[in-house]
């Protein structure tokens, strides 16, 4: 690692080491580099480097410094996305991995959901109550309907698993979007996601855990039977275009 790498690296371990929350400021430029006996040069490129990443901040003017902050959900996932970005994933990818995480993240969600979460749930299934009367509304209902799950990744005390979960539907939505795999209509894949979802709902209201694990189960294989039925009609349509 070149230098300033180093010394960002360096500057992380001791934010953590010394309980830093985001926040709070760090030392000033001239305690960092007698404190890591690096040169001005290389303790900028370090805090350029972390700023970067989303892990600092700088602020001007009176009280202003170099801040810790705490990276966004929404940023982290941004990032991690760019990864993936050329990676030219499939459907049975992200429903390979969906299938292990989501039933086990119903099942431990039955029965803890304030009611204030399932009527949340119940409001976004009924966004897509009746079937699409058209090519952009089957479009708004297929985001609707993966937007159910990111609902429910939201309500788990496992900050990995809900971010994972979430991190899956916003790759999954940018997929549908950017394929248009929300084309043709697809009444089948409508009618079982949201008899799935409902049943989902019914389930985690009574606390039934085996039983939220099994719907939810049953809703990723048919989902991922359906959508990659979807994926093979764009495929073909690509090729005879």
């Amino acid at each position: 690692m070149s230098r300033p790498v180093q010394v960002a690296e360096a500057i992380k371990s001791w934010v953590v080491e010394h309980g830093l929350k985001s926040g709070d400021r760090l030392p000033a430029e001239a305690e960092l580099i007698e404190r890591f006996g690096m040169a001005k040069g290389t303790i900028r490129e370090a805090m350029r480097i972390l700023e970067a990443q989303g892990l600092v901040k700088t602020r001007t003017g009176p009280g202003g410094g170099v801040f810790v902050h705490e990276v966004s959900r929404e940023r982290a996932r941004a990032l991690l996305g760019n990864y993936f970005y050329f990676k030219d994933l499939t459907i049975a990818d992200i429903y390979q991995l969906r299938q292990a995480l989501e039933p086990e993240l119903a099942a431990s969600l039955a029965g803890t959901l304030s009611e204030e979460a399932l009527a949340e749930l119940e409001a976004n299934i009924a966004t897509y109550s009746e079937p699409s009367k058209s090519i952009e509304e089957e479009r708004e209902q297929h985001i609707a309907s993966l937007r159910f799950h990111a609902i429910l990744a939201g309500q788990s005390p496992n900050p990995l698993l809900s971010f994972c979960i979430d991190f899956m539907i916003a790759l999954l939505s940018d997929l549908t979007v950017y394929r248009e795999l929300y084309a043709p209509p697809n009444i089948e894949l409508w009618q079982k996601g949201r008899d799935f979802q409902s049943r989902l709902v019914t389930a985690l209201r009574e606390g039934k855990a085996d039983e939220a694990r099994t719907i939810m189960s049953n809703h990723m294989a048919t989902a991922r039977e359906l959508m990659e039925g979807q994926e093979a009609v764009m495929a073909q349509r690509f090729m005879t275009g």
